[in-house]
């Protein structure tokens, strides 16, 4: 697929989340301090959605359903019960359009 526009800028202020489906592909893009990160939305535990998860520091987000925590900036499980990372995406913005690179 490559980079897909998922989103305008204005569409996601900082400090918020979204998620996107493309496909059969769930992404979660987050804008935190002024930065752009994409993960998978799903919980390699257990599949839950980690967009609706809560941030327990600018960079890492709970999974809303046992508790597992991961690194939105790399994936990294930070806190079992999950043992997988979860896939991260390389983000870009240009021209007011938040860009995801979606390799096949």
């Amino acid at each position: 697929m490559g980079w897909i526009k998922v989103a305008n800028v204005d569409e996601i202020p900082p400090n918020s989340r979204k998620v996107f489906d493309l496909e059969d592909l769930s992404i979660a893009v987050f804008h935190v301090d002024g930065e752009w990160y994409a993960i998978e939305n799903r919980c390699t535990h257990d599949d839950g959605p980690l967009v609706e998860g809560d941030m327990v520091d600018s960079y890492v987000v709970e999974c809303p359903r046992h508790g597992a925590r991961f690194d939105i900036r790399t994936g990294d499980v930070v806190r079992m019960p999950a043992f997988e990372p979860v896939p991260v995406f390389e983000v870009k913005v240009e021209n007011g359009e938040v860009l995801v690179n979606v390799e096949e």
